[in-house]
């Protein structure tokens, strides 16, 4: 993250990953600290990376794709280096920002899966996990400590897990029709080797099925369906390693009326065959 000469007075440090840490993890770029004295800081374009900052004190504007955030302490921003950013603290009420510059391992599919959910500004569940988390990996990388690209990358998931559990677009809908779709979620996990339609959970739970169908992808990001399919894709995966069963006594017994079905399906989940998933596991 090239940034503007306001900021060289904030503490940061700057690191070069190993071919390891490029390959394998989640690996910081730099770090650092814009203090209260810093009133504004333009950030520019930088290939393939992120940013993850927390706000621990004050407020101001964050300007990400020619739209205005603004941001107070114990929120947090996650966006995308590739795209020209800029943060303008309160004159008031100037922030102090902590701010990790990241990239590597599947970032690009968080970032992606992040934004469908949220605004690039949150408020994370836990903010005082997050500030944790954050000063450890300052702390191992200005320590140069020799697991500092492991820990790291397990304590950038954190930051990245808190994002996306955050309360953001999709999570701002009424609770009670929340507490609805977990009940929904639990009756499928009960019953998925039944017959189970949208019209039976629509009858079950008195939600109407085009509703439940729009509400339950919004949130969990599939639908009814591939919830359905997943949980006798995993029955099944329990079969074919702890039975004997035939291949299509494991079909009938997960919920599917047709073997080759089953077949197919969990192929597509696996990537191998059922034969080849029991062979694997009993060689």
């Amino acid at each position: 993250m090239n940034t503007s000469s306001t900021e060289k007075s904030c503490g940061r440090i700057i690191c070069t990953p190993s071919a390891t840490a490029k390959n394998t993890f989640f690996y910081t770029i730099e770090m650092g600290i814009i203090d209260s004295e810093n009133s504004c800081s333009e950030f520019h374009h930088a290939p393939d990376s992120w940013v993850f900052a927390a706000v621990t004190d004050g407020s101001g504007i964050l300007t990400y794709e020619d739209e205005e955030y603004s941001f107070s302490k114990g929120d947090c921003f996650f966006i995308d280096c590739r795209t020209s950013h800029s943060y303008k603290g309160d004159i008031e009420n100037p922030a102090n920002i902590h701010w990790i510059h990241f990239s590597g391992a599947t970032s690009q599919q968080y970032y992606e899966t992040f934004v469908k959910q949220s605004e690039n500004v949150f408020h994370p569940v836990s903010f005082e996990k997050v500030t944790a988390a954050m000063r450890e990996i300052f702390r191992l990388n200005e320590n140069k400590d020799i697991n500092a690209e492991a820990i790291t990358s397990g304590l950038i998931v954190q930051l990245l897990t808190a994002a996306l559990t955050s309360i953001g677009k999709a999570e701002m809908v009424d609770s009670a029709l929340k507490k609805k779709l977990q009940l929904v979620n639990i009756y499928i996990e009960e019953n998925f080797t039944d017959d189970i339609s949208l019209e039976r959970l629509s009858s079950e739970f008195y939600i109407s099925k085009f509703y439940l169908s729009r509400e339950y992808k919004k949130i969990y990001g599939k639908t009814i369906f591939q919830h359905i399919i997943s949980c006798r894709i995993n029955y099944g995966k329990h079969l074919l390693r702890f039975s004997d069963n035939s291949v299509e006594e494991i079909a009938h017994l997960c919920g599917f009326n047709d073997q080759s079905y089953f077949v197919r399906q969990f192929k597509k989940a696996e990537n191998v065959t059922c034969f080849a998933y029991r062979r694997m596991w009993r060689e």
